[in-house]
């Protein structure tokens, strides 16, 4: 075997991205500066009727981050205060915070072997607590879960359907994107992200326009007009650089780097089918394949992590701790998080390779050699 292992893979590369759209990132740049308009200005509505077209959402709303999208979707579904919201306990805990600062309570349940929302064992908590009012599932590694079962679940147990896409740009299941499914939706432009942003960034997607509306009112400090405050709001606005420079830079590239990273994860997972990693392959649909996701199935995760990382591996770790086991979440009722036995099994021996659109043919296989090495 070559020793492809000397060829070191970063988990992410963003000067090599950089390289490949500095000129047309620098020419938005220039273009906003010459417009001398800075702030929720025609690049942010290009931006975001360009980004609706291409998910097939009819409305998107532009926000400060991903976690300030999924607040203001919450607060767009007219929960009432202290309302319970089903969710996942493996994610970002920007999902558990989004929950709480909408004036909401989480309530955890388990996942699949994929990694996503179990859906039958979150059949079993609607049906057994009347309480909960809404449902937010995650789209976890890029992963679209079943949005005819979500849907489903939203209408028999009478609650609001509203979707963590922060993972998901460019996922579908049964023909529809994710997001598709529920009242309204977020997403995240952070820079690891499918589409990130040169920074951080969000957006708020609905087929709904009167929610549009609210979403704009409420990034926007709850104004109406100049001046004029409705309600209690957020300062969550898109900045017109970030704007400009996705919608020139990096969306006529979005296509292109989705497919480089279908291909990547099509050989990771012909290339490990025998040895001691398992891939957290997406339970049906089309994946983003935002992160690639592996459980170590033998052995001592964190020593595989400490080997590949010494064969020049940059390995990532999503998520080692729990949302409901968070310091963060103390004095949170404990529905539910002493059963989440696949969560927990997971957090503690996932393992993330490196996938990202600029990665070489060279730098796919030393990684892939690397881990035949070490999980044979």
């Amino acid at each position: 075997m070559l020793d492809r292992a000397r060829v070191r893979v970063p988990a992410n590369d963003f000067a090599f991205q950089w390289q490949e759209v500095r000129e047309d990132a620098m020419a938005a740049v220039d273009r906003v500066g010459r417009s001398g308009w800075l702030v929720l200005g025609e690049e942010v509505r290009a931006f975001e009727r360009e980004l609706a077209e291409w998910w097939g959402i009819p409305h998107a709303i532009g926000v400060a981050s991903g976690l300030d999208a999924l607040e203001i979707a919450l607060r767009c579904a007219g929960l009432p205060p202290g309302a319970r919201v089903l969710t996942t306990p493996l994610t970002a805990f920007a999902t558990t915070l989004a929950i709480i600062r909408a004036g909401c309570e989480p309530v955890w349940c388990d996942v699949d072997q994929s990694g996503g929302l179990d859906l039958e064992q979150a059949e079993a908590v609607l049906s057994a607590d009347r309480s909960i009012r809404a449902l937010m599932p995650v789209h976890l590694y890029g992963h679209p879960m079943d949005l005819r079962r979500l849907e489903q679940l939203a209408a028999e147990h009478e609650i609001t359907l509203v979707e963590d896409c922060a993972q998901s740009v460019g996922a579908e299941r049964d023909g529809r994107a994710t997001g598709a499914a529920s009242i309204a939706c977020g997403t995240s432009l952070y820079p690891t992200k499918n589409l990130g942003a040169m920074g951080d960034g969000g957006v708020v997607l609905t087929a709904d326009a009167a929610v549009a509306e609210h979403a704009r009112r409420l990034r926007n400090y709850g104004q109406s007009g100049k001046y004029e405050h409705e309600e209690i709001g957020l300062n969550s606005r898109l900045d017109e650089l970030h704007a400009a420079i996705l919608r020139s830079a990096f969306m006529p590239r979005l296509e292109q780097w989705l497919a480089r990273r279908r291909l990547i994860a099509h050989q990771y997972v012909e290339a490990l089918r025998s040895s001691a990693l398992r891939p957290l392959q997406p339970a049906g649909g089309r994946s983003a394949h935002h992160l690639f996701p592996v459980e170590v199935i033998e052995g001592d995760p964190q020593a595989v992590a400490t080997s590949l990382s010494e064969l020049g591996i940059g390995i990532g770790r999503h998520y080692p701790f729990l949302c409901s086991d968070q310091p963060a979440a103390r004095g949170i009722s404990p529905c539910h998080r002493e059963h989440l036995p696949v969560s927990r099994r997971i957090a503690a021996r996932e393992l993330s390779l490196p996938i990202y659109p600029q990665m070489t043919d060279a730098e796919i296989e030393s990684v892939i050699d690397a881990c035949l090495e070490v999980c044979k």
